[in-house]
């Protein structure tokens, strides 16, 4: 059973998929050539997919187990929200045809989306998986975390991987992954997001019927999560275009280079330069990213 989902003028799959590709340790998709392969979990099933990009057509999705037709709808909500198919980029792209610093970035990656993370759960994990650390260590923990405690589906001789839900990590103790070489207090804020999911205190749902700044209160008001990690989760699972990781590293950097810079730019420097991309601060930073 396949579909096809079309996709706006604006938008690449292969600098998207760049993205999916950055880390070997990835065990929630895998890539057999330039087939993209999934599963996630719909209506009480687990659901295998495949996605490949057909020019002049759009986004091929093939259900492979099981195939449903019932759970056909579900796929394509999440293909839609993982590749960020319902964003109007145009505006962002017309604003930055008109800046000197994202201009031959717009050019360069034109389409580049922000690749989501649709479930929130495992969105604040792995936010909180990256505080601090650098990014290839972040990619280690997660695959042990994912291996440890994620749901396995195996098809035709083949492992595919689920992120681990919260009622499994609500009920560990912080020795549990203290032993896969997480820190303490990480150990401590991931099982207490388990736990307030687990118990119904924090949800998507919830989330997502509130209002962008009472939104941001409310991930701020979540022990581990502070103004960095809020605004990646808005960025990446609720694609809020003004969310910015002010302070974030990579951002830094790409911007120390861009402006060839001895130091990396003050706060108020950074501040100062996103002004002229206010409503887009999400998918600026994301091109600066990109640029490195």
């Amino acid at each position: 059973m396949d579909f096809i989902i079309p996709v706006p003028e604006a938008f690449n799959f292969s600098h998207c998929v760049s993205y999916l590709r950055r880390s070997p340790k990835e065990l929630l998709h895998v890539f057999e050539g330039d087939t993209l392969i999934k599963v996630i979990r719909a209506s009480g099933h687990s659901v295998l997919f495949s996605v490949r990009y057909l020019t002049g057509e759009g986004i091929r999705v093939d259900m492979i187990t099981p195939r449903k037709t019932a759970l056909v709808s579900a796929v394509e909500k999440y293909v839609r929200e993982w590749f960020d198919l319902d964003t109007d980029l145009r505006p962002f792209f017309e604003m930055a045809s008109k800046d000197k610093l994202l201009k031959p970035l717009a050019a360069q990656y034109y389409g580049y989306r922000i690749v989501g993370l649709p479930d929130l759960f495992e969105s604040l994990v792995w936010a909180v998986i990256g505080q601090q650390i650098n990014l290839g260590f972040a990619h280690t923990l997660k695959q042990r975390f994912v291996e440890h405690f994620g749901e396995r589906l195996t098809i035709r001789g083949a492992t595919y991987y689920l992120f681990p839900e919260p009622g499994v990590i609500a009920q560990l103790h912080p020795e549990d992954l203290l032993t896969l070489q997480f820190s303490r207090q990480k150990s401590r804020y991931i099982i207490g997001l388990a736990r307030a999911f687990a118990s119904g205190e924090i949800s998507r749902e919830k989330l997502q019927a509130m209002e962008p700044g009472e939104r941001m209160e409310t991930l701020l008001s979540i022990k581990g999560i502070g103004s960095w990690t809020a605004n990646y989760v808005l960025m990446r699972t609720f694609r809020y275009p003004e969310a910015f990781p002010l302070g974030d590293a990579g951002l830094n950097t790409a911007l120390r280079r861009l402006l060839k810079l001895d130091r990396k730019p003050t706060s108020a420097e950074v501040q100062r330069i996103f002004q002229r991309y206010r409503g887009w601060e999400a998918y600026a930073t994301l091109y600066f990213w990109k640029s490195l």
